[in-house]
């Protein structure tokens, strides 16, 4: 399949679907089972929304090998890519590090934001011929995307990830690095019980999880 911008990358981040091990911070409204299909659908979503668009070059990048992923990609052509490093920081890094010496724009997203479409990578994409770093920027202080065309891995070294202080700790880093950046509109991870109102939005995906 041909893309639109075949100098860029889009890399999904996901984690393995270990029951108890995903979506912990739902386990108390959805129970491990529930928090674990959930899971399952927000990957499977997110991956068939932009296989579909066709925006630029699709891999999968995940926590741990599983079955799952390589069900998901079947007859696809998508790459899955096993993440390395001792956190999310260090994950991302090198995966920027791979692939931002085959591709001029890398983008990484996450696979709890189904809001993230076709349209919403193609502002970051284009963000990227401005600026050397794009951001979609999460309601709950992370991010939901990150976009590059350069790396420093100052941007990913001591964040407290997983907080409320991630996006902050990351301005500041870019204005210490004297880098300009653009943001897009912020948009919710699907992570805490009271995010789960965001989900009826999505049809295609509560088809998948209920």
């Amino acid at each position: 399949m041909s893309v639109q911008y075949p100098d860029s990358c889009l890399l999904q981040f996901a984690k393995a679907p270990l029951q108890g091990r995903v979506k912990t911070r739902l386990q108390s409204a959805l129970g491990e089972a529930g928090s674990l299909q959930l899971h399952c659908a927000l990957v499977d979503y997110q991956f068939r929304i932009h296989q579909a668009s066709a925006v630029s070059n699709l891999e999968l990048w995940c926590s741990a090998e599983h079955n799952f992923f390589h069900q998901l990609v079947e007859g696809t052509g998508v790459r899955i890519v096993e993440q390395q490093g001792r956190d999310l920081g260090e994950r991302m890094a090198n995966a920027f590090a791979k692939r931002l010496g085959q591709f001029n724009r890398v983008i990484i997203i996450g696979s709890d934001c189904p809001a993230i479409n076709g349209e919403y990578i193609t502002q970051a994409l284009e963000a990227l011929d401005d600026v050397p770093a794009v951001f979609g920027p999460a309601t709950d202080g992370g991010y939901v995307l990150i976009g590059l065309n350069c790396l420093n891995l100052t941007l990913f070294s001591d964040i407290p990830w997983g907080t409320g202080e991630v996006m902050a700790m990351t301005q500041n880093r870019l204005n210490s690095l004297g880098w300009a950046w653009k943001e897009l509109s912020a948009l919710p991870d699907i992570d805490r019980p009271e995010d789960l109102v965001e989900l009826p939005s999505f049809d295609e995906l509560q088809k998948i999880y209920c």
